[in-house]
């Protein structure tokens, strides 16, 4: 084991100097706690009565360590390295940008034209753009469509469209931040306030308001959303069970109905959702051919440049720290240093995840957290050999991404980077010294120091100094809390994590998860735990939702936009169990499918 150890953390140490580019969770939602007091109390009572001090290594034993029994990386060095991308040249770009010309056209026609005749192709272009995967390329071109529209809309105008339309108009003003009511939807409910049972044969209108109900905020106290989701739900599964046989090979529709109930489009990876809707959308009998070649092409394209990428980073588990990232930011134009350092970044934090849950020695693994509370090239010395490779990685990557900010903005980014990996090494230490003492915390204190463990502030900390520009004081001021948008992503990374991987980390001896933690509080089976995590993931998502309405917010656009990302990359990572560290056939097909397998383009 520390064979495979070391050699997996010295492979991290040229990458790190590259110079290459909520009943009882009350306090879970308080906007008010900071991140260093979610991962310790004040004077380092982790709740067992155990103090921080700095401890001697005891070299007289030889400990007993515990093993993650991991299996090897199917994506290794050789692999990646042996990839060949017929897009990643210059004649493909270029035809990209012929065919992106093309459909900009498309839209200023769609802006000067009468919002009576197209108010529906309008909105069904923008949400494919999205789905396709290439909205990012006309991200002025479709904010302007969606003020024209909504400035055109009256309330006059309001009964005369039909729930798709509707829903669909709903559904991507909130997602672009327009203030909307959910009253909107009052069109299309009885008098006595239930929908209208004649809506049931609009499965296509269904659908979309299914899609909208995920849109809900926690200021809403109606329970038109809630209700809309109960309505939908039960119709389109009642839509899928009485279909016969043709219906079910031949309706393009039953594929759309199928894989929304799986996970709605709100909180589903991006790249994930464009690799699929491709499919879907060539066999759409009003497919735009335009529009379909230009996706293919892009995403063949920013598949190449994400090869690229992997060819910087390739080490054990890159690939799937990769996953994380390019579920955060996949657009290629800009954001490769930020990818690349921050997969950097999450690699680290899985090699380090895994020292403190199953490798190290308590007194080890304090002496590791004091030195990275210092972040000092000195404190080096006074780790045992192993961890000298693992802190050094951490310390030169650190330094890099401070440099470039730095020399960027001027603005001394240190302070913050290091704080927010101590109190990741902090709240991992809180859950070693738990195991060791056999403590036992509630589902709170569980919580609350494992929206620090699963490691989305502490990522979300290094994005921000990555992609924001100009950093204001006001933004560093805000980075001694754990601000709502942070504590919100967070909180779904820690929840979908639970859900995903609870079973086996409980096999190895790990601290029970949050679904434990609610059995034994509640006295509940795993199935009304496992019910409980998922509402408490839709009340998260309702909270983000709010946090992203409007143009009020603290944050960059880029940034909010890697904060949901993320969030929306656990639901894909975790949906049929652990797709990080186990890598299930499910997560195997997504990764080939979005890394390494180019769309067939017959015609450009």
């Amino acid at each position: 084991m520390v064979a495979i150890l070391m050699a997996n953390l010295g492979r991290l140490i040229p990458m790190a100097i590259s110079r290459k580019p909520l009943p009882k969770f009350s306090s879970l939602f308080s906007p008010s706690s900071s991140l260093t007091s979610l991962s310790t109390t004040g004077d380092g009572d982790d709740g067992t009565g155990m103090k921080a001090e700095p401890p001697l290594v005891n070299h007289s034993s030889n400990p007993i360590r515990r093993s993650g029994n991991y299996q090897p990386p199917i994506w290794d060095f050789q692999f990646i390295h042996s990839l060949y991308n017929l897009y990643a040249g210059d004649k493909y770009m270029k035809r990209c940008n012929e065919l992106k010309k093309e459909m900009k056209k498309n839209l200023i026609v769609m802006v000067e034209g009468s919002i009576q005749d197209q108010l529906d192709a309008k909105l069904e272009l923008i949400d494919n753009l999205q789905r396709l995967g290439v909205s990012y390329h006309f991200k002025d071109e479709i904010m302007e469509v969606l003020r024209s529209v909504h400035d055109q809309i009256s309330s006059t105008t309001r009964g005369d469209n039909s729930l798709y339309s509707t829903a669909l108009k709903f559904r991507l003003f909130r997602q672009h931040g327009f203030h909307i009511s959910q009253d909107i939807l009052n069109d299309f409910k009885d008098e006595q306030g239930n929908f209208k049972q004649s809506l049931c044969e609009d499965t296509k209108g269904l659908l979309q308001l299914y899609e909208a109900s995920f849109l809900s905020t926690d200021s809403e106290t109606s329970t038109l959303l809630e209700s809309a989701n109960i309505f939908t739900v039960s119709h389109l599964k009642n839509y899928l069970h009485n279909l016969n046989d043709t219906e079910h090979q031949e309706n393009g529709t039953v594929e759309l109905v199928r894989h929304a109930l799986e996970l709605p489009l709100h909180c589903k990876m991006l790249r994930v959702e464009t690799r699929w809707y491709i499919k879907i959308y060539e066999k759409i009998p009003n497919v735009d051919p335009l529009l379909l070649k230009f996706a293919k092409l892009d995403f063949n394209i920013v598949q190449a440049t994400h090869q690229q990428d992997l060819r910087n980073l390739s080490r054990d588990r890159l690939v799937e720290a990769f996953l994380w990232i390019a579920g955060m930011m996949f657009e290629p134009q800009k954001n490769e240093y930020c990818r690349i350092m921050l997969t950097k970044v999450t690699a680290m934090a899985t090699v380090k995840d895994d020292m403190y849950d199953v490798y190290g020695t308590l007194d080890e693994l304090e002496l590791f957290t004091h030195a990275v509370e210092r972040m000092e090239i000195k404190a080096m010395n006074e780790l045992p050999d192993y961890m000298k490779i693992c802190y050094l990685a951490l310390f030169n990557t650190t330094t890099e991404i401070a440099y470039e900010v730095l020399k960027e903005q001027g603005i001394n980014a240190m302070p913050y980077l290091t704080k927010s990996w101590a109190d990741l090494c902090k709240s991992y230490l809180r859950e070693a010294r738990w195991y060791y003492s056999g403590y036992k915390p509630s589902l709170e204190e569980y919580m609350d120091n494992g929206l620090i463990t699963i490691a989305a502030p502490m990522i979300l900390v290094h994005s921000l100094f990555l992609v924001t520009n100009p950093i204001t004081k006001e933004v560093l001021d805000s980075l001694t809390n754990c601000s709502d948008i942070i504590r919100w992503s967070a909180t779904i990374l820690r929840l979908n994590d639970d859900l995903g991987t609870s079973s086996d980390e409980m096999k190895r001896g790990d601290v029970p998860k949050s679904i434990q933690w609610y059995m034994n509080e509640k006295g509940g089976s795993e199935e009304d735990a496992r019910k409980h995590i998922n509402f408490m993931i839709k009340e998260t998502w309702k909270l983000i939702n709010s946090t992203t309405l409007g143009d009020n917010s603290l944050f960059s656009e880029t940034f909010i936009g890697c904060a949901v990302n993320s969030a929306r990359a656990s639901h894909s990572i975790y949906q049929h169990g652990d797709g990080h560290g186990i890598q299930n056939s499910h997560i195997k097909n997504r990764i080939f499918q979005l890394f390494f397998e180019p769309i067939t383009i017959s015609v450009l």
